[in-house]
């Protein structure tokens, strides 16, 4: 499968005004931020990223090291870019590769418009909550995603996938415990959102501020109810409306920031 191959295209756009990548959090396929597609301006193509071992690659061996994981995501949106602008969103284990594939991207002189980040503490925060770690039990890894909200409807139900997505899951956390922020990081250089929630046991809101180091261009934070997978459900477009007024925001200081404007 080629890099450009990683992606679902969530609807046809013939010529995107803006290219929204959706990066899922551990153990999650693109698939499931497929509703965003209904909330979305018309001329903004979303590319939904399946990460190996799930969904598009669920034939390929899950990756365990998050800088192999961040090359690897650096390469799949350079496989799609062209002149159109590129904004990346992340949630939780997502936050991490978007922040650092963004990195990538801006060195590589291919920045992107806007990054997102969900659900996850700033990087000057590490070490991460541990609340989620890859060496409990089976059963017990299984009871915490249960309480944050990220356990599949009716695992029980299906033993196969069952172990197949503890397994992912498990090498998603290694891949998010192996992850040491460079000290001499520069800072993105594109607007950056943060979006909290009340109530989620991996990254308080009073954390939020902290991802402002991380961007020249100030930091915006959006603050909901309920917890880590607040927005999963019902309240999918509401959280899908404000994502993208952010990314509008950005747009204009961007455009107000251009030489001759």
């Amino acid at each position: 499968m080629s890099a450009a191959d990683a992606f679902t295209r969530a609807r046809t756009v013939d010529t995107p005004t803006l290219r929204l990548v959706v990066v899922p959090h551990a153990g999650g396929s693109g698939n499931v931020y497929y509703p965003m597609s209904r909330s979305l301006p018309p001329t903004w193509e979303l590319l939904l990223l399946d990460l190996p071992g799930r969904g598009r690659r669920h034939t390929s061996d899950p990756l365990v090291d998050m800088t192999s994981v961040v090359a690897r995501v650096t390469d799949d949106i350079l496989a799609v870019s062209d002149a159109t602008p590129t904004a990346i969103f992340g949630h939780s284990l997502g936050a991490v590769i978007a922040f650092e594939a963004a990195r990538s991207l801006q060195a590589q002189g291919a920045a992107p418009v806007w990054v997102g980040v969900s659900g996850r503490q700033a990087p000057v925060l590490q070490p991460a909550n541990r609340l989620l770690d890859p060496s409990l039990s089976d059963v017990e890894l299984a009871r915490r995603l249960a309480r944050l909200g990220g356990l599949p409807a009716r695992l029980d139900e299906l033993p196969e996938f069952r172990d197949r997505f503890i397994k992912l899951i498990r090498a998603d956390l290694r891949a998010l415990d192996s992850y040491r922020p460079d000290p001499q990081r520069q800072p993105l250089t594109c607007p950056l959102t943060v979006f909290a929630s009340t109530d989620d046991a991996m990254a308080a809101p009073s954390g939020a501020s902290a991802w402002g180091r991380e961007t020249t261009m100030g930091l915006r934070q959006q603050v909901f109810d309920g917890g880590h997978f607040h927005f999963f459900g019902e309240t999918f477009p509401a959280f899908t409306a404000v994502l993208a007024s952010e990314i509008q925001h950005a747009l204009g200081r961007l455009e107000a920031a251009a030489p001759g404007t």
